[in-house]
């Protein structure tokens, strides 16, 4: 499909945007209606300064409201000159165990996509190239390549494990509007759901729930006139859709049949995050929603029933770190890797998760 290509500088503002507001605008919006750095493939280990002061603890207090705190695995980035600025998202495990992660802000030439070694504290570059800002990472279990989305320039693109073979697999208008594509998600069948934040920069709710076949050639949307849609993930067992709509701080769940088609949406869970807003969201095999924090770097834990069981946190004299975007727990395991970042560089933490990973469970 027609590209549409934005010029430098107006790329450099829409990653401006996506940094000061979480991937938003300050400004609420009335709710939806349904309808270290080399070149790529060399190792690198980067020894930035420390910036958690205290040893992380074990997850204490009652299961409600308890506080889990996350231990430090590595630093991947410091700030760009260029940029001014960096922020890890992804992140998602391949079926060997290996994670990936992306860089939102890299400029052209610095690692966009890494791939961690988490035991020996290395990351692998995977792509340097483009002009891209990319904001989320998934593997699809139909043809098991790499799906980012590019929010800059509204397009969905596909590589190899290794960053060969780039392939755009949609770029466009839908309904007469281009995307802003930010989250994605796919369903077992490996069709793609993908949070289009558009109306992000206006502050305006003009964003959408957005289904692409995995051919690329069918489109719907899902749901739209929402409040910068944010996260995405579908539910342990695959019945709907929770989405976060990062100006108005809630978390809501897209009922879905059997072929894909909307049953319901409601308002599931409002999050009390004060000056931090509503990231990326992943779920565990238990049902229970890690939803990151943008503002914060935290992570909020809900049960399907939206009760508030626990909050991620950093070590208490953690300094520089404002957002917790993501999350990716192991499959079939409960370890969990945590995307953090800010003015002192973007950083990967660990914690233990309420209960074992799934496919699911690898942020969008």
């Amino acid at each position: 499909m027609r590209r549409f290509p934005m010029r430098p500088l107006a790329v450099l503002a829409t990653v401006g945007t996506l940094v000061l507001t979480g991937c938003g605008t300050e400004t609420g919006a009335p709710g939806g209606r349904v309808s270290g750095e080399r070149a790529s493939g060399e190792q690198v280990a980067v020894d930035g300064a420390p910036v958690d002061g205290a040893s992380a603890g074990r997850a204490s207090g009652d299961r409600a409201g308890r506080t889990i705190r996350a231990q430090k695995v590595m630093q991947l980035t410091r700030t760009h000159q260029e940029t001014g600025m960096t922020l890890l998202e992804g992140p998602v495990l391949d079926e060997s165990g290996r994670l990936y992660v992306v860089d939102v802000t890299a400029p052209e030439g610095k690692p966009k996509v890494m791939r961690v070694d988490v035991r020996n504290k290395t990351f692998r570059v995977v792509t340097t190239e483009g002009r891209a800002a990319y904001t989320s990472a998934q593997f699809s279990p139909y043809d098991g390549r790499l799906y980012l989305t590019d929010f800059a320039h509204g397009e969905i693109v596909s590589m190899a494990a290794d960053g060969s073979d780039r392939r755009t697999f949609f770029s466009g208008e839908i309904d007469g509007a281009p995307m802003n594509p930010d989250d994605l998600a796919f369903d077992r069948e490996g069709h793609l759901y993908i949070s289009d934040s558009r109306g992000l920069s206006e502050g305006t709710a003009q964003g959408r729930v957005v289904r692409i076949s995995r051919d690329g050639e069918d489109v719907d949307v899902l749901a739209q006139d929402l409040a910068a849609p944010n996260g995405m993930s579908f539910d342990e067992e695959y019945r709907g859709l929770w989405f976060s709509e990062l100006t108005e701080n809630r978390i809501s769940y897209l009922r879905l049949d059997a072929r894909g088609k909307v049953t319901g949406l409601h308002t599931a869970i409002r999050v009390d995050g004060g000056i931090a807003q509503t990231d990326s969201i992943a779920v565990d095999a238990d049902g229970n929603l890690y939803q990151g924090l943008h503002g914060r770097p935290a992570m909020a834990v809900y049960s399907r029933n939206g009760e508030h069981l626990a909050t991620v946190e950093l070590p208490a004299r953690t300094t520089g770190l404002e957002s917790a975007t993501n999350v990716a727990i192991t499959p079939g395991g409960t370890k969990a890797y945590m995307t953090v970042s800010g003015r002192g560089g973007g950083f990967l933490y660990t914690f233990d998760a309420l209960a074992k990973g799934t496919r699911q469970s690898n942020g969008g």
